[in-house]
């Protein structure tokens, strides 16, 4: 986790104000220095409903998380509280100009891709992140797996440069690991969290403690195939988008073992405030979902990339049929749940 311990002293005063900052911090637009933050929340703990970005921010009794939840931390998302007492919210970044989708993402991008790496599986969330960042990519997977066939093509046809963890063991260590650490235990949460391990345990091994990487994207636009058949698609995409906190709290708590952090540039402010201003129905049209992102894509990219359906993670990487093949191998054939749920009770022993 990105860490920052800030101190200035002031003239008027012998107090000495440190300030705590995990990840990242922007204002219109631009990212001041740290003295720059340390000044302006020194001088009123309220200036953070003007910051954006990615953030766990702790100061003079005060702390503050951002809008999303994104950057993990001891105070709900959104909230500034200031001894004990919540003071304000952190409220949407003010005098944001209105931007189109593609602007939006552009500028999220922009503002991450000063450092880090990206998770990239070659589907068009990923794709559109690591073509605007230009950043080193990492794709993972068991061998002969669909993401790792797909991230090699894509990476050639952009011009990525693209590195590979192929996973030929440790899944199962892996996968102890996260359990001891993802809030929910379920099979799909464990799937994702041990795919994600891998990606982070790369990074931190190079040194990257930032991984931009495509999540909310499906949340925002449309992307899981259930919403082909809904009837009530409006409904089901805020219920999902604002079951993301969750999502994220997994996710970090995974890329926290390594001492990395997921940034994602699908959830910032203006993405966001982009997405909801369009209308479910064009999200999911003539069964093609996430019409607009592909849209987007299309203007980066070629359309065949655009617009390619891939797996979800868990099943792209093959890392799903592995879990799987261990709970067979343990005598669960019928139950991977019961599997998971026996792991974590021999780790709390």
């Amino acid at each position: 986790m990105v860490l920052y311990l800030l101190s200035i002293q002031r003239r008027s005063s012998s107090m000495i104000t440190d300030i705590e900052l995990r990840g990242w911090i922007e204002r219109d637009g631009t990212r001041p220095t740290k003295q720059e933050a340390t000044r302006a929340l020194s001088k009123d703990p309220r200036a953070i409903s003007t910051f954006g970005g990615e953030f766990f921010v702790r100061w003079n009794g005060c702390m503050a998380r951002d809008r999303f939840g994104i950057m993990p931390g001891a105070t709900p998302p959104g909230v500034l509280f200031c001894d004990g007492k919540e003071i304000s919210k952190v409220a949407p970044v003010p005098n944001l100009p209105s931007m189109d989708l593609g602007e939006a993402i552009e500028t999220a991008v922009r503002l991450r891709s000063d450092e880090g790496a990206v998770a990239f599986s070659g589907g068009v969330d990923s794709a559109l992140v690591a073509y605007l960042t230009k950043r080193k990519c990492v794709a993972v997977g068991v061998e002969g797996s669909h993401d790792l066939k797909r991230a090699r093509f894509v990476a050639k046809e952009l011009g990525l440069d693209l590195d590979e963890v192929v996973i030929s063991g440790g899944i199962e260590e892996a996968l102890t690991e996260v359990l001891g650490v993802i809030p929910r235990v379920t099979p799909v949460d464990a799937s994702i969290a041990t795919t994600l391990y891998f990606v982070a345990q790369w990074a931190a091994e190079r040194g990257y403690e930032r991984i931009l990487a495509g999540q909310g994207a499906d949340e925002l636009f449309g992307g899981y195939a259930r919403y082909l058949e809904t009837d009530t698609l409006a409904q089901d995409l805020a219920r999902d988008f604002f079951g993301l906190e969750a999502q994220a709290a997994r996710d970090q708590a995974i890329a926290s073992i390594h001492g990395a952090y997921f940034s994602l540039p699908y959830l910032d402010v203006r993405v966001v405030e982009a997405a909801f201003a369009i209308p479910a129905e064009e999200k999911v049209k003539d069964g093609i979902r996430k019409r607009p992102l592909r849209s987007v894509a299309e203007r980066h990219m070629p359309s065949s990339i655009a617009n390619y359906e891939k797996k979800a993670m868990q099943y792209g990487s093959g890392v799903w049929r592995e879990i799987q093949r261990l709970a067979r191998k343990k005598g669960y054939k019928r139950s991977v749940q019961d599997y998971l749920v026996e792991i974590t009770k021999a780790e709390r022993l």
